[in-house]
């Protein structure tokens, strides 16, 4: 019964995370934050891997699922102190969540809640392609709604790293307890042997 319910536990958080995964891949795209996109395909990948580990009793598998997961918390923790401007980043200065290809920022900040939009005609100081905007009366910044939104995912990540290495562990040590392959030979069963019971005559000939 536990390990029914840890693995009916583990495939209900990765629906929540491939479910927050793929909203938040709809946003970037919009945004244009090309590293996120990246990022954020590589972990619908690995929480499928691990909804199929979980399935299909596939250790191995569960194992490559809890190290992405490490590895997730802290692309999320990178995000959070982008957004906040912790040390020497600076949103207007790096322009690492585009590959420094555009100027493009999060799709939230033209769209957050109760956010005001207002163009800036005949500005100098946009480039080609590009316009000078204000954006006014936002009900919460676009930085904190990334930052929630990045919380969100170590929250996630860390419950299913749990999860996974207790599920991982109980099929392993299933594994060590009943070996699939040669199961009876450490019982020492061994098959029956068929006997013959044909017994060979004699032949005569007469010369």
């Amino acid at each position: 019964m536990g390990k029914c319910n840890g693995r009916c536990t583990l495939v209900g958080v990765c629906c929540l995370q491939l479910i927050a995964a793929l909203e938040r891949q709809i946003f970037d795209f919009l945004g244009y934050q090309w590293v996120p996109i990246l990022a954020n395909f590589l972990h619908i990948m690995a929480v499928i891997l691990g909804i199929f580990g979980t399935i299909q009793y596939r250790s191995k598998y569960l194992i490559m699922y809890a190290v992405w997961l490490v590895l997730w918390v802290g692309w999320n923790a990178f995000i959070i102190c982008f957004y906040l401007e912790v040390g020497h980043l600076s949103q207007d200065r790096d322009f690492i969540m585009t590959f420094n290809t555009s100027l493009h920022r999060s799709w939230w900040m033209e769209n957050g809640p109760g956010c005001l939009v207002t163009p800036v005609m005949n500005s100098n100081l946009a480039p080609e392609d590009h316009h000078v905007i204000t954006v006014t009366g936002c009900l919460l910044d676009y930085q904190y709604i990334e930052v929630v939104s990045s919380a969100m995912q170590i929250f996630l990540a860390l419950f299913g790293f749990v999860y996974a290495c207790y599920v991982s562990k109980v099929f392993m040590e299933e594994e060590d307890s009943f070996d699939f392959i040669g199961g009876f030979d450490s019982y020492g069963y061994q098959a029956p042997q068929k006997t013959s019971h044909l017994q060979l005559q004699p032949l005569y000939t007469s010369g």
